[in-house]
């Protein structure tokens, strides 16, 4: 079957089985790496794209349901050589250790500052939920977010925008 849908800003036009995973069409079509497969089973998030600016997980979601579609990868955060500021953070605040988890966070992430630009640490659980890290224990991960919600903010949030509560940690 056809599809056409647009990956990371750019129009994608081409022939996909009816069965393919929209992991695989990523990964093995259009050479987009950063996307990972961890558990197959939508448990880890580690396959996390945006659709239409929504986390799914790409290795539940059939290549046939990306036709006319928006798909973010972790591969389209940066503009050229400028890194999201999402990324940035994540590198400030340590919260990339092995990197596996990295870019389904960084994309559940941008979902939720996209849709609260001033989160609280309740709702940046609540994105980061279906997010599993091994390495980091999550605080940093928090902290990261935090710092790239303040960050957004100081680069033009709305006059008058109130500023989220401070967290005083995260989940161990």
């Amino acid at each position: 079957m056809l599809l056409e849908f647009t990956c990371n800003g750019s129009p994608v036009r081409l022939e996909a089985e009816p069965a393919m995973r929209a992991l695989d069409l990523i990964r093995d079509r259009l050479g987009l790496t950063g996307t990972k497969e961890g558990c197959g089973r939508g448990e880890c998030g580690a396959c996390t794209i945006l659709v239409d600016g929504r986390p799914l997980n790409a290795c539940l979601l059939y290549a046939a349901k990306l036709q006319g579609r928006e798909v973010l990868t972790v591969e389209g955060l940066a503009r050229g050589a400028e890194l999201h500021p999402l990324q940035v953070a994540f590198l400030e605040a340590g919260a990339v250790q092995c990197g596996y988890c990295t870019p389904g966070m960084l994309l559940s992430a941008k979902a939720l500052l996209d849709r609260h630009p001033h989160p609280s640490l309740s709702q940046i659980e609540e994105a980061l939920s279906g997010n599993l890290c091994r390495c980091t224990g999550y605080a940093k991960i928090v902290r990261a977010v935090e710092r790239a919600a303040d960050r957004l903010h100081a680069q033009g949030a709305a006059p008058g925008a109130q500023r989220r509560p401070a967290a005083g940690g995260g989940r161990a």
